[in-house]
This record gives C-alpha cells, sequence and structure tokens, in this order.
C-alpha cells in the first residue's frame, strides 16, 4: 500500500483497461485528487480467463500506477492479495470515499455495459459530487456509428470506413482514396507458401514472478498456459510504441497479403500483436494509424497501398465499427441467439484434445499464447462452433476467457454477431460459415491431417464438410431469404437425395 495523505477532495478511478498515460488527467499533478487502480475478485471470476491475461493486466496496471507516481501523482492501488481488498468496485471505493471524506468521485466512460451500469448506479447511490468523462481513446463516441446508420436501410462496416477516412483523411488524396480505391481487401486473401520469411517477432521479457505469485496466492481459477515466465506481450507505453515500430519496419511490408492466412508454428505471421495494448490503451488508435500511414508514405517504393489500407481498415474500420455496435445493440446484443443454437462447446476447446489439425493448431496456440489472429478466430474456432450449433453463451464465454486482448466490447459483437450470427444479421450480412474447401485455401492445416478435406462423408471425411452441409439444412427456414445464401441453397437443392442422407448422417455422428 502506497503512503498517501489523510485527505484529498476527489477520489479518479481508473479501470484496469483505461491505462492511458497522455490522458488530460495526467498533464500535471493535483495534490488534491488521490487516483485509485484495484484488482478485484469480481472482475477475475466472472469468467474464467487466460493465465496469461490476467498477468497481462495486473502487470500493466501496476507499471502504470508506479509511472503514475514518477510523475508526481498520488496513487491508491489495490492488489488482489492486500487485506484490506474488499474484492469488488463498490465495496472499495465506498470505504475509500468515507475513510478519505472525498467530496468528489470521477471516473474514465467504462467500455463494458456492466461496468458502465455498475459505476452509474453507485454514482447515484453517493451523497457527495460524481461524474464520468471521456477515456481519450477512441476516434468516435460510443453513439457515432449508431448515429451514422440510423437513417441508412443496412449497418454495413464498409460505408461507415469511407466516412472515417474522409472525415480524419487518412490515406485521401484531397477527396478521393490514395490509390484510386477504398478497399483492398481482394489484396489481402493469400494463402502463405513459405516466402517471404517471417521475421522473429519481437518479445518482451517482462518480469511478473509477483504478479503470478499473486494469482496463485488468491487461488483465482484461470485456463490455458504460462511456461515462459515472462510476459512477452508490451505492458506500457514506451513498449507498446517499440511493437508499433517493429511492425511498420519489419512486418507491415505484408501484412495485407497474408493477414487471412494460416500457417502450422506461425502463430503470429505478419500480424502487429498490438491489440493487447490498445485494448488497454497503453497505446491509441490515432497513434498506431498515423504512424502507420507515415511509415507507408515514406516507403512507397517497397510498401503497396494495399499492406497499410489493409490493415488501417482493422482499426479505423472495424474497431471502430464494432465498438459502436456493441453500445448500439446492448443490452439485447448479450441475449440474442436468432439461430436457436443451445449446444455444447466441445470439451477440445479447452485441451486442444482432437484429431482436426486446423483446431488442435489454433486451439492449442490460443492455449499457449492466449492468441490467435482474426481468421483463426472467426473461421477455424468461430466456424466450427456455429456448425456445431453451440450455444452462444457457451461461445461469448470461451472468446472472453481464452485471448488476452479480449475486452467485451470487441469480445461480443465479433462472437455474437459477425461469428455466430446470433444478432440475426445486423452486423454480419450472412453466417460466417465454411467447408474443408475454405480451411485448405488459405492454410497448410489440411496437410498430414487425420481427416480428408475432399471428403464429406467417408470415414475419413472432414467433419467441416458434412456438419457445413447440415448446417445450411438445418437453418434454412431462417436463412434460406438472405441473398447471400442463394448459391449454397441452390448447390443443396440440387444435391441427389442419396448424398444428402449420407451427408446428414454422418453429421450427426459430430454433433452427438
Amino acid at each position: 500500500m502506497t503512503e498517501i495523505k489523510d485527505t484529498y477532495k476527489t477520489l479518479r478511478l481508473i479501470l484496469g483497461d483505461q491505462l492511458n498515460i497522455k490522458h488530460s488527467w495526467f498533464k500535471e499533478a493535483n495534490s488534491n485528487v488521490l487516483y485509485v487502480l484495484m484488482e478485484v475478485r469480481t472482475e477475475t471470476d466472472y469468467v474464467k480467463h487466460h493465465i496469461q491475461k490476467v498477468i497481462g493486466f495486473f502487470s500493466a496496471m501496476r507499471e502504470f500506477a508506479e509511472n503514475l507516481k514518477i510523475d508526481g501523482h498520488d496513487v491508491y492501488y489495490l492488489k488482489i492479495t492486500d487485506k484490506y481488498n474488499e474484492q469488488s468496485f463498490e465495496k472499495n471505493l465506498s470505504k475509500l470515499i468515507e475513510d478519505y471524506k472525498i467530496e468528489q468521485f470521477e471516473y474514465l466512460e467504462p467500455d463494458e455495459y456492466r461496468l458502465d451500469a455498475l459505476l452509474q448506479s453507485l454514482s447515484s447511490k453517493l451523497k457527495i459530487g460524481a461524474s464520468m468523462m471521456s477515456t481519450e481513446h477512441f476516434y468516435t463516441s460510443r453513439l457515432e456509428v449508431k448515429n451514422f446508420f440510423e437513417d441508412k436501410k443496412e449497418s454495413v462496416m464498409e460505408s461507415f470506413y469511407r466516412d472515417m477516412r474522409k472525415k480524419h483523411q487518412i490515406l485521401m488524396i484531397s477527396d478521393k482514396p490514395e490509390g484510386g480505391k477504398w478497399n483492398f481487401d481482394q489484396s489481402n486473401r493469400k494463402a502463405y507458401k513459405g516466402d517471404p520469411p517471417i521475421p522473429t517477432h519481437k518479445y518482451f521479457l517482462n518480469n511478473v514472478d509477483e504478479v503470478l505469485s499473486d494469482i496463485k496466492k488468491s487461488k483465482i481459477k484461470t485456463i490455458g498456459n504460462f511456461e515462459t515466465k515472462t510476459f512477452a506481450y508490451p505492458i506500457n507505453r514506451s513498449q507498446a510504441l517499440e511493437q508499433l515500430k517493429f511492425f511498420c519496419a519489419e512486418l507491415l511490408q505484408y501484412f495485407g497479403d497474408y493477414q487471412d492466412a494460416m500457417v502450422s508454428g506461425e502463430p503470429y505471421l505478419f500480424h502487429s500483436r498490438l491489440s493487447f495494448a490498445l485494448n488497454l490503451k497503453l497505446i491509441g488508435p490515432k497513434d498506431v494509424v498515423k504512424t502507420v500511414e507515415n511509415f507507408y508514405q515514406k516507403h512507397k517504393k517497397k510498401i503497396h497501398i494495399s499492406q497499410a489500407e489493409g490493415f488501417i481498415r482493422q482499426i479505423v474500420g472495424w474497431r471502430e465499427y464494432m465498438r459502436g455496435m456493441y453500445w448500439w445493440q446492448m443490452p439485447e446484443l448479450k441475449q440474442s441467439n436468432f439461430l436457436n443454437n443451445n449446444s455444447k462447446l466441445p470439451s477440445f476447446y479447452w485441451d486442444a484434445d482432437t484429431k482436426m489439425n486446423c483446431l488442435q493448431h489454433a486451439i492449442q496456440e490460443s492455449l499457449d499464447n492466449g492468441y490467435a489472429h482474426h481468421i483463426q478466430r472467426l473461421m477455424i474456432t468461430g466456424n466450427y462452433a456455429l456448425l456445431n450449433h453451440t450455444s452462444p453463451d457457451e461461445v461469448d464465454e470461451w472468446y472472453l476467457g481464452i485471448y488476452v486482448d479480449a475486452v467485451e466490447w470487441v469480445q461480443l459483437p465479433n462472437t455474437r454477431g459477425m461469428s455466430q450470427f446470433a444478432d440475426g444479421g445486423k452486423i454480419a450480412t450472412k453466417p460466417y460459415v465454411s467447408s474443408a474447401n475454405y480451411i485448405n485455401k488459405m492454410s497448410d492445416y489440411c496437410k498430414g491431417c487425420s481427416y480428408d478435406h475432399k471428403e464429406k462423408y467417408t470415414e475419413t471425411a472432414c467433419p467441416f464438410n458434412s456438419l457445413y452441409w447440415n448446417f445450411l439444412d438445418a437453418k434454412k427456414s431462417l436463412l434460406r431469404d438472405n441473398p447471400r445464401m442463394n448459391m449454397m441453397y441452390a448447390l443443396l437443392e440440387k444435391m441427389k437425395a442419396e448424398e444428402k442422407t449420407k451427408i446428414l448422417e454422418h453429421a450427426s455422428t459430430f454433433l452427438d
């Protein structure tokens, strides 16, 4: 516990994903302000998190608190093991406000609906002043996406993305997109064949012995593995900027081409590994986009615009869009189940014990690294969960727990909306399902697999094939009128009755 003064006028709360050292709160020290950060069981226990996720959050929070103190701010930090930790935001805050005779409570806008409701409720009960302000992180406000789509028939990301490019003058020449196209997505779908060589990734050797010891003492239940004893992702702004610099110099040149590729033993390929730092706000999206755009402008001879645009689209388009859709659709989004799926998540999602090579690799890498890139999440683990008719609640719990970068505002619209189509099409225009053909095209997973990616119903046929056609058949009443599904339903209707029966019977062996 930090030695602090007896009295302060203002108590300011900083949540674990609000570690923005560039926030205006911290421009100058104020002796009347006490900042509080806390590790509490209500946050570690509401879902079973990956051990590296808990380590990463605690380490980044402790580092942030120390940096605030160095800058002259007064900080009250509650560790998970502290005996006076009441293990909930409400109890700890109420006690601090009473003990230090606080006159004003202030907090930054939470990015999770649950915490937003909790802090609003707490503020309304306090007998002192309470106020909330922006985290000064995102390009957009909470309701900007909703307001943008309010008078439009569809809420597809592309139109929002183009508007963001114009508004913030990103990769623009006057009012036209640089390169003559808004979107180079068609150039971002190459399978990786072994060349160019993938650079050795930048790993940080953050010593987390004390954090790990505290987690063990607290008996926090976690999933996943932690073998290296050092945390490899950035835990402060300086490291995040190093990671960004490395991405630009070593990876950006090929990012766009291979952002959808999947390779055995290469979990990161040319991806930035910045999502953890971004989602904790160690670094801001404007920092990232401006740095990438400037680097591209200086190195146009070796970096094609499709590489830079493909990355910037993920930040300015996808990330801001998903946050906006989250706040627009909550709380209904969290209860949505358009396809009426209620199956349990297969047990191999927790231990990677499956003969399916693609799932074994994607899940094992997730367990080992707390990381998988977006296509592994969408088209391997998400795809199989949907074809398995898995309950969206189970899918949400797994995705929110297993990835170090998972916070609900970005996880929920991606799993519930884009991956599982549980919202009925508000986020994605069709379900992201595929047979083994897509996986074989975009990865090397099918080589050497126990199953044959070409077969549909033989003993060694890849489960993705029969499950894919079974899904289309089972959800026909809900999806047949979707114009983007016309081609696949036409093929299903032309399928010979005998072949269809064999396929559906084969699928049932996996579903059972």
